[in-house]
């Protein structure tokens, strides 16, 4: 992977020292399709998906849950691929909302097709939504996804009506492909009052993908727009996962910025697992350490079993993930979930 050299000579965090981070968060696949194909998640003539026979069942995530939840986890974000092209998808997020235990359900979506399910969505009690949004010209957006960005800003403004929240923007940077969206972006999500946040571009699919001329740092995007405006730190969490906050003294903006590559510190605090659509528990993203979870819901659910491989992933979650050592890919991002 051709880093760049600044990347290649980052130090890591030491490995050597137990890290008492409380996991309680799970992020769920419900299926590895998605309906865009976005240069840094999904191959453009990738077509190996995932067997209908190996996709969990919504009876088996919820079983899943259920036993994460007597773990201590409070926190569940469902994802895809895109998990809105998954059948019935509403029935399965009014059952997990209420699921005793669950503190907070948030849906992970490319906004393609929340114009057309929103109200649904809304009567599932579903409130919390990520929306993708990597740039506001039409060209530049279908460039990156290969999609059209008009459902997309239609189905945030009908969220936000709806009354959803929060809902915060995810712009991934690319270096020559949305750099000058940056600033309209942030313009877009103040006149909704919605955070964005601003995530570095990570090999989770294409090694090719992360070199230096695609490599966005975000503190060179913090210093672009500190040259415009003043960043004021936000001191209280917005939410349950690695993003730094601040607001925009002059347009009341509120941006954050996920470095996974740049920020030494990034997995400290790490609180995450992951269930892929087919049913393996991957502890971190950056470490290709997964844990099938199908014989402990097949034929029949067994919770003993369940159990051990949940206690199993988190005693073995990596410090830190491996992303600045020469990473190279073996499953898609849509197959191991956002």
């Amino acid at each position: 992977m051709l880093l760049a050299p600044p990347l290649q000579s980052l130090p890591a965090v030491s490995g050597s020292t137990p890290l008492g981070r409380a996991v309680d968060y799970m992020r769920i696949s419900v299926t590895d399709r998605c309906n865009e194909r976005c240069l840094y998640c999904l191959p453009e003539h990738f077509q190996a998906w995932m067997p209908r026979g190996e996709i969990l069942s919504y009876e088996e995530i919820l079983a899943v849950v259920e036993v994460a939840v007597g773990r201590g986890f409070k926190h569940f974000r469902v994802t895809g691929g895109e998990p809105l092209v998954r059948r019935d998808i509403c029935h399965f997020l009014r059952e997990l909302v209420r699921l005793p235990g669950v503190e907070s359900v948030q849906l992970s979506t490319n906004g393609t097709r929340l114009a057309e399910l929103g109200e649904a969505l809304f009567a599932t009690g579903l409130r919390r939504l990520n929306v993708s949004l990597d740039a506001l010209d039409a060209d530049r957006y279908h460039e990156i996804t290969h999609g059209e960005v008009a459902p997309v800003l239609a189905g945030i403004r009908h969220a936000k009506a709806l009354g959803f929240s929060p809902i915060k923007l995810n712009t991934v940077l690319i270096r020559h492909k949305n750099e000058d969206q940056i600033w309209p972006l942030i313009e877009f999500a103040a006149s909704l009052q919605i955070p964005i946040r601003f995530i570095e571009l990570m090999p989770v699919s294409l090694t090719e993908m992360l070199t230096e001329e695609n490599f966005l740092p975000a503190g060179e995007v913090m210093a672009m727009l500190a040259e415009r405006d003043k960043l004021i730190p936000v001191e209280t969490s917005l939410g349950h996962g690695p993003a730094k906050y601040y607001r925009l003294k002059k347009t009341g903006a509120v941006v954050g910025f996920i470095g996974a590559l740049t920020n030494l510190h990034f997995c400290e605090a790490c609180n995450k697992v992951r269930l892929t659509a087919d049913g393996h528990l991957r502890p971190c993203l950056g470490h290709h350490g997964e844990f099938d979870l199908k014989p402990g819901l097949r034929p029949t659910v067994d919770k003993a079993v369940l159990r051990a491989r949940l206690d199993q992933a988190l005693a073995e979650k990596p410090p830190e993930h491996a992303f600045r050592d020469n990473w190279q890919p073996k499953r898609i991002m849509t197959a191991i979930g956002g």
